[in-house]
């Protein structure tokens, strides 16, 4: 049921149960009147804003507009609970991605442990680049350089070995701007967004360029999202046995999907056998993602975070004369498209109340 029915609907219910205790307690006394106010207090909790850290206005206003009609039983674009299907990007969209992905962060810090497990290693590049501390000659490595750190890094293990390591990283690990844990840096607007369309009905996936494996290891303990609702760039695995004869999954240093661009959609359709009704994003890299979703039938809900809050977070673009990255990349063009194809475009210093919970 529609959060919004249900608070008026209790509302109603409360203010009918006061009025009856009120009568009640002329011929039988006061206590209880603290039973009316007590349901009165339950329902402020009810009626309280699910998206309280957005500020009235465009955006806000297409979430909650997009929720009553496909929620609402009986209207013309309603969506039956189970094909109600939501996806969402993570790095750029729903934490931050800036200076470099996370992941990259993890697969760096990852490399004096492979380079003594490897020795061979220590003379070979990119490795003995990073293992040098020069940050300007790392600033120097080349995508294909990062791409034999992250297959050296992220295989080789067993998939449970793999999450606990990632696990233990996450709770040692700290941003370099905000010294404050990765996982903190989470968009409290996005979050919200995450647990109002699961409020309604609405299945949350995670659908991420960066490692499938990588994000499933905190998914649901960060953003209420299990393991298996996670869509990501996955690596193979091989199925052997340890020394005790024992079954497990191996990580493979072999690209099996590769979750960017137009292998978002199809991944998606991979993974769940439907077509999204809400797609979230933020970069070039989202783009056919969010175009499949629009595509579709009935109401369609298509965002695009614009990081124009240098402030509060960063800004960059080069959209709207922002400043040029090669992380996160949104383009002009990209926010020409979203315009002329009715996407709604989230402005971070304009639209949010607050970034991060901390606040």
């Amino acid at each position: 049921m529609n959060l919004m029915i249900l608070a008026q609907r209790t509302w109603n219910s409360a203010v009918t149960t006061t009025r009856l205790c009120s009568h009640v307690e002329r011929r039988h006394g006061a206590p209880l009147a603290v039973l009316g106010l007590s349901l009165i207090a339950s329902t402020a909790v009810f009626a309280a804003d699910p998206l309280a850290s957005w500020n009235d206005g465009p955006a806000k206003q297409a979430i909650v507009e997009f929720v009553k009609a496909t929620t609402q039983e009986g209207g013309s674009q309603f969506v039956s609970p189970a094909e109600r299907i939501a996806t969402f990007d993570q790095d750029g969209t729903l934490w931050v991605e800036h200076p470099a992905y996370s992941q990259l962060f993890y697969c760096l810090s990852r490399v004096p442990a492979v380079v003594k497990a490897k020795p061979e290693l220590a003379s070979a590049e990119p490795f003995k680049t990073v293992l040098s501390g020069d940050r300007a000659a790392m600033a120097k490595l080349t995508l294909d350089d990062y791409l034999k750190i992250a297959m050296v890094t992220l295989s080789g293990m067993p998939t449970d070995e793999f999450k606990q390591q990632v696990r233990a990283w996450l709770a040692e690990a700290r941003d370099p701007r905000w010294k404050r844990p990765f996982t903190e840096l989470t968009y409290q607007p996005m979050k919200e967004v995450m647990q109002y369309l699961r409020d309604n009905g609405y299945k949350t996936y995670i659908v991420t360029g960066g490692g499938q494996d990588f994000v499933r290891a905190y998914s649901e303990e960060i953003y209420g999202v299990p393991a298996e609702q996670v869509v990501g760039s996955a690596g193979a695995t091989e199925y052997v046995y340890d020394k005790n004869g024992k079954p497990q999954l191996i990580k493979q240093p072999k690209v099996v999907l590769n979750d960017n661009d137009a292998g978002k959609p199809e991944n998606i359709y991979l993974m769940t056998g439907r077509q999204p009704n809400a797609a979230f994003g933020n970069s070039t890299g989202d783009k056919q993602m969010l175009e499949y979703t629009k595509a579709g039938q009935g109401a369609r809900l298509v965002m695009l975070v614009l990081h124009d809050d240098a402030e509060r977070e960063y800004a960059y673009g080069p959209a709207q004369a922002l400043p040029e990255t090669k992380v996160g990349t949104f383009t002009q063009p990209l926010y020409d498209q979203a315009k002329r194809d009715g996407w709604t475009v989230i402005s971070m210093k304009k639209d949010w109340k607050k970034v991060f919970a901390f606040e």
